[in-house]
């Protein structure tokens, strides 16, 4: 009888990058993604020794132990600050922070506007799944319409709370804003656009063009009570209904110019 001879080819393994740090997420979770594409971005681009990452308060908290890379937590809302600060002392580094819909979209708005509105040269990876993951599935400023949640077990509604917010579309009004894109990661398809959108966006850092963000639409299954499956059907359905994929902006050289006679005016107080 003639024996077949097998050859397997690795298609896929383990980023060199990975920790051993136990992964914390609930079945289903978007977030181990998230951190594959970091590593293997990472990787590619060769700044092992100089990407820094800071984080947030929330699920993502859990990525800052499983990239071997360096990092530094802050206090909720407060991890573009922080990564504000450390790009600035080491301007020769790549830094980003991962923040979710509260950190940025609530507590952390503020640092967010700012940010954009200087220009800073930092990239923001903005995890959306639609509600507080950590804390026990409270209202989010990214909530859908209808969603149910423990603080509005009714639904959202928008006569009374508003709006669902778009992080990425905002972005793309800044002058300062020199990449902003919108991606998911309910296929291997998606997988693959979002890793180019996450290397983009550091590719434009790394030029000292501007400030970038890349938004990724995520599932929650365990906050809204879906299995893996169901919750990444729902990601496809009715999230990217209400949250378009995509870039919404993509330069590479902000202009700016100072009109001499607005720099005349103005009193100076002695």
């Amino acid at each position: 009888m003639k024996q077949e001879t097998v050859s397997k080819v690795l298609v896929a393994g383990r980023p060199k990058l990975a920790t051993a740090f136990p992964n914390t997420f609930c079945p289903g979770c978007h977030y181990g993604l998230v951190q594959r594409i970091l590593c293997e971005v990472i990787e590619e681009l060769g700044i092992q020794g100089r990407a820094i990452l800071v984080g947030d308060i929330g699920c993502n908290s859990f990525l800052m132990r499983s990239i071997a890379i360096d990092w530094m937590g802050c206090l909720h809302g407060r991890s573009l600050v922080g990564a504000t600060g450390v790009k600035r002392a080491l301007p020769d580094n790549v830094v980003f922070h991962i923040g979710g819909d509260g950190a940025l979209g609530a507590i952390g708005a503020g640092h967010l506007i700012n940010a954009m509105m200087r220009s800073e040269k930092v990239t923001t990876i903005f995890m959306n799944n639609a509600g507080y993951g950590m804390t026990g599935g409270q209202l989010a400023p990214t909530t859908l319409l209808g969603l149910r949640t423990t603080t509005c077990p009714e639904g959202r509604k928008a006569e009374n709370i508003g709006f669902p917010l778009h992080v990425a579309e905002l972005a793309a009004t800044f002058k300062g804003t020199a990449y902003s894109a919108r991606v998911s990661l309910h296929t291997p398809a998606h997988y693959q656009r979002a890793k180019r959108a996450v290397k983009t966006a550091f590719q434009k850092q790394m030029d000292g063009v501007g400030y970038s963000i890349v938004e990724i639409v995520s599932a929650c299954p365990t906050d809204w009570g879906l299995d893996p499956v169901e919750a990444t059907r729902f990601v496809g359905e009715k999230m990217l209904a209400e949250f378009p994929l995509g870039e919404f902006k993509n330069v590479d050289r902000i202009e700016y110019t100072v009109d001499a006679e607005v720099e005349k005016v103005g009193r100076i107080r002695r």
